[in-house]
C-alpha cells in the first residue's frame, strides 16, 4: 500500500509556520510521515535567510504531534559524531513515543556550493565523496550496535573509533527505528542494500530513479538480500498552482515501483495547506 507525507524545509520559514503545518496534518489520516531536512544554512532562496537546526525541531515537533511518523531526509553523517547522533535520535523515539524513522545519507554533493559553504562556516570538515561513503557504512554499523547492544563495545574502525561505548537508553522502537537511506550514487546504493529498510531519491528525472532502484536490487542480491525488503521512496514537490502535475509525477512513480511518497512543500506555507494536499493531491491521486 502507498503512503504519502510532507516535507516542510526549514528554511525562509519560521517554526510557529512549520508547526502549524505538522500540527494540522496530524489530524489528517491521509498523511502518514512529515520531514525536515538538514542543512545549517539556506540551500534556496535568501541565502543569508533563516534555518533551523533539523535534530532540534524534530524533538519540538514531535512533542507537539501524536500520530505522524517523522524525521529528517536526510541527515548528514557529516555533521555529527555517529555515536552522538544515535543519542540524539534515541532521545527523538523517547519524545516521540516510537515514530522516528532515521533518515541519513552521506551529506551535501561537493558541486552544491551553497550547501558546502556550510562546512567551512561552521568549522566542519568536508571530505572526499569516497570518504564520505565509507564514513556513512561504518557510522551505521555503529549507530544500530548502539541501540540493540546490551553490553559497552569497542569499535575500531577507518572512520569511526570508539572506547567502551554503550546506548542508554534504547529506542522506544526495538531493535531501533526504521533506518531511510538518501542518494543515488552506485557506492550509496551499496550502504543501502546492506543497511537501509527504506530508501529515498529525489524524483525530479524519474527514469534515473528508475534506473538506480534496479541497480539497488542487483547489489541487494549480491549479498543475499531481498529487494523487496527495502521500501522505496521518492521525494515529489508539491505545485500549488498545478497540484494535477504533482498527481501524474506520484501516478508515475507508483507504476515504476515507488510506494513511500514525501510531498515537499514550498514556503511561505498558505492556510490549511496541509488539508489541501490531502484533498488535492492524496485522495486524487
Amino acid at each position: 500500500m502507498p503512503s504519502f507525507g510532507i516535507m516542510t524545509a526549514p528554511m525562509q520559514a519560521g517554526y510557529d509556520d512549520i508547526r502549524r503545518v505538522w500540527r494540522e496534518a496530524d489530524a489528517i489520516p491521509e498523511i502518514e510521515h512529515a520531514w525536515l531536512f538538514d542543512h545549517l544554512m539556506p540551500i534556496a532562496g535568501d541565502p543569508h535567510g533563516p534555518v533551523l537546526e533539523g535534530w532540534t525541531l524534530l524533538s519540538a515537533l514531535a512533542a507537539q504531534t501524536s500520530r505522524l511518523r517523522l524525521g529528517l531526509l536526510v541527515t548528514s553523517n557529516r555533521f555529527r559524531p555517529p555515536a552522538v547522533l544515535a543519542k540524539i535520535a534515541t532521545t527523538v523515539d523517547v519524545v516521540a513515543g516510537g515514530r522516528l524513522d532515521f533518515g541519513i545519507g552521506v551529506g551535501s554533493r561537493p558541486g552544491h556550493p551553497l550547501a558546502r559553504r556550510e562546512y567551512e562556516a561552521h568549522g566542519l570538515p568536508f571530505h572526499d565523496a569516497a570518504d564520505a561513503t565509507a564514513s556513512l557504512a561504518e557510522a551505521l554499523t555503529v549507530i544500530r550496535r548502539l541501540w540493540t547492544d546490551e553490553q559497552p563495545f569497542d569499535f575500531d574502525g577507518d572512520h569511526v573509533k570508539l572506547t567502551g561505548a554503550f546506548g542508554n537508553p534504547k529506542p522506544v522502537q526495538r531493535p531501533g527505528p526504521p533506518i531511510l537511506v538518501g542518494g543515488r550514487a552506485k557506492a550509496t546504493l551499496r550502504v543501502v542494500a546492506e543497511h537501509a529498510d527504506l530508501w529515498n531519491i529525489p524524483g525530479g528525472d524519474l527514469d534515473d530513479a528508475v534506473e538506480r532502484s534496479a541497480l539497488l536490487d542487483r547489489y541487494c542480491r549480491e549479498i543475499g538480500r531481498d529487494p523487496a525488503a527495502i521500501t522505496r521512496s521518492i521525494h515529489l514537490p508539491v505545485s500549488y498552482e498545478r497540484p494535477g502535475d504533482t498527481r501524474e509525477a506520484i501516478g508515475a512513480a507508483a507504476d515504476a515501483g515507488f510506494t513511500h511518497f514525501v510531498l515537499g512543500l514550498a514556503a511561505p506555507y498558505p492556510p490549511g495547506v496541509a488539508g489541501w494536499v490531502a484533498e488535492e493531491v492524496i485522495r486524487a491521486a
